[in-house]
């Protein structure tokens, strides 16, 4: 009877002790389960802060046909073997500025093209969208809409549209032409087939990295204009232009 009584107690013992490797095991599981739990959402946190933190892969920059290395748009009629004045033109399609300068200027600039006394390089500068001139990135869009026919028609065209933009240009700080309008608009002259490259807005890159290349060069606003490399201190003066062109001329 003693022996049994010994067994039994032998049994529970060893069933007291096996519960117990068990109940440690069984906390040993959930504190690993809970480092890794923890482990996750520590890398999880990090990962959604980088991913906040990260831009991402920077837009492809795509530049327009018929453009300059240095973000230009030539417009050069001289004949071969002449010495054309340069003038570079930095212009905003949104700025009001810069269309009392084209109604002011536009005119004599291209019969002095057409005559090969001069070279005119368009840059755009379209600065005004990030200073509220427009609610829905009109001066971006429009720039963009003279791109992409200059990239499928060459200069003829973007000349074209750089003049009926601002012939038709939007009231500052209010909505500009939906680009659905903008396509017809160039439609009516002659100028189709750029619905794609328009809508999905290809130049845009090349658009803010114009920008930036005429604010590296000292430009901090439209009209500016560089005639033989020098910039004018009034392209509002209705005269300086002219007698700059003339004294790059002689000299």
């Amino acid at each position: 009877m003693a022996n049994e009584r010994q067994q039994r107690a032998e049994r529970a013992e060893q069933m007291r002790k096996e519960r117990e490797k068990a109940g440690r095991r069984q906390r040993n599981l959930i504190s690993i389960a809970i480092v890794v739990v923890v482990i996750g959402l520590i890398a999880l946190g990090a990962w959604a802060v980088k991913n906040a933190m990260d831009p991402g892969p920077a837009p492809t920059l795509v530049a327009p046909k018929n453009t300059t290395d240095d973000f230009g748009i030539v417009y050069d009629e001289a004949p071969a073997g002449s010495d054309p004045v340069s003038v570079e033109l930095y212009e905003d399609f949104q700025c009001p500025i810069c269309v009392i300068f084209e109604h002011q200027s536009s005119g004599v600039l291209a019969e002095m093209v057409e005559s090969g006394e001069i070279t005119i390089t368009y840059r755009p500068f379209s600065f005004l969208d990030e200073f509220g001139g427009s609610p829905n990135r009109y001066s971006h869009r429009a720039t963009n809409v003279a791109l992409c026919a200059l990239d499928q028609g060459g200069v003829a065209d973007y000349v074209k549209v750089h003049d009926y933009l601002f012939t038709n240009q939007p009231e500052e700080r209010t909505k500009g032409p939906a680009d659905a309008e903008l396509i017809k608009a160039v439609a009516g002259l002659g100028i189709t087939g750029i619905d794609s490259c328009v809508e999905s807005e290809r130049f845009m890159p090349w658009v803010d990295e114009a920008m930036k290349a005429g604010e590296k060069r000292g430009v901090e606003g439209t009209p500016t204009v560089f005639v033989d490399g020098q910039q004018l201190e009034n392209p509002m003066d209705v005269t300086s232009l002219p007698q700059a062109i003339k004294a790059a001329q002689k000299g």
